[in-house]
């Protein structure tokens, strides 16, 4: 699964594995992929730089990278306390209930209430770059769209490429205005913020709007068959996300999230608002079902959402609270049956790529031959 951009990039196979999991990163980049790093649960830099030297010790000298959740345009003088003030009570008191209903417990006294999505603040994702650059990492990619144009130089100046993600044609214009090596076209199947259009039809879609730069496919892949189909529709690469989250090297192997998501089919998914104020696909749970009923409050818009139920997934997380518990997770977790091993992963995908080329190699055989003979 050579391309040109794996090939600039180093990598054996043209495979981008998106994970919060250091572990799982470093496993995809041994394995020939380029692991990817999310970076947006990472609001201490000693602890960002902490699991970047861990990467270090474990990725074998190969090409790793990491993805940050960045506004294009910077704001500055906005504090974390700031955004929670604008919090409504009422939203708060529908948390509270919700938790309540479900018989939640509270977490105990000392303990960190969990992941913030501060990433977003402009001081939190350049104290994260300003640890990130001090690594050999080889791509940053940003989940909204282009970071503001200092940071892309910044990258560019120590020889490491930008990709952003792209819902739609018009914002892949955008980000190759704005001086992204690498678009990534998330279609509407894939796990976390998704746009309203299917992958099939958005990489061809995204692939004519930037050439030549290099485009990424992301949303609805599983196999190597779809990884197929993705370079077939222009892609140099594809980029995974979803899949890699019933790894082993995840470490979620014994918990009731697996659990559910081994057992959910392709339509156990729901694009939803109830994690951080973007649409979202995500698993449907109890949880989503609340924000998303028309009694309810309705949900707030990015950043507050997040801010507002983080501990509240906190809790639900290390409970276990089975109708409450979720992820965000695409359609593909229909395929996502058994716990097996990163390198597993990628040995089954590069499989199927092997078969699809093979079977259309046959077909493009066979249409010759006929041409031939009449």
């Amino acid at each position: 699964m050579r391309t040109e951009l794996s090939r600039r990039l180093g990598i054996e196979h043209a495979l981008f594995g998106f994970t919060p999991f250091p572990a799982v990163a470093a496993a995809i980049s041994r394995a020939g992929g380029l692991g990817v790093l999310g970076a947006v649960r990472y609001a201490a830099p000693g602890d960002l730089a902490r699991d970047l030297d861990w990467m270090q010790e474990h990725t074998d000298g190969r090409p790793y990278g990491l993805d940050v959740v960045m506004p294009a345009r910077r704001v500055e003088g906005v504090t974390e306390a700031d955004v929670e003030a604008m919090i409504p009570a009422g939203h708060r008191d529908f948390v509270r209930t919700t938790l309540a209903e479900h018989g939640v417990p509270a977490l105990p006294d000392g303990e960190p209430s969990g992941w913030r999505v501060t990433g977003w603040l402009d001081d939190v994702a350049r104290t994260q770059l300003d640890v990130a650059f001090d690594y050999p990492i080889a791509l940053l990619a940003n989940a909204l769209g282009p970071p503001p144009p200092d940071v892309v130089r910044r990258a560019h100046a120590r020889g490491v490429l930008v990709a952003a993600l792209a819902g739609s044609a018009r914002h892949a214009v955008r980000h190759a205005e704005a001086g992204v090596d690498i678009v990534v076209a998330q279609g509407y199947e894939a796990g976390g913020h998704t746009g309203e259009i299917a992958t099939m039809v958005l990489t061809p879609e995204v692939v004519r709007a930037v050439d030549p730069l290099p485009v990424l496919a992301a949303g609805g892949i599983g196999g190597g068959e779809q990884a197929a189909a993705a370079l077939a529709l222009g892609a140099q690469g594809v980029w995974l996300g979803s899949l890699w989250l019933t790894t082993e090297e995840a470490g979620l192997t014994s918990g009731a999230l697996t659990a559910k998501l081994l057992a959910a089919g392709s339509g156990d998914t729901v694009r939803s608002r109830a994690l951080t104020g973007k649409p979202a696909r995500q698993l449907r749970t109890a949880w989503t079902d609340a924000w998303d009923d028309p009694a309810g409050p309705g949900t707030l818009p990015m950043p507050l959402q997040g801010l507002l139920v983080a501990e509240a997934l906190t809790r639900i997380q290390r409970y276990e609270v089975g109708p409450l518990l979720g992820t965000p997770v695409g359609q593909i977790v229909g395929r996502m049956d058994t716990v097996r091993s990163v390198r597993a992963v990628v040995d089954d995908l590069t499989r199927g790529f092997e078969r699809a080329v093979e079977r259309l190699n046959r077909i493009a055989g066979g249409a010759r031959e006929e041409d031939v003979t009449s």
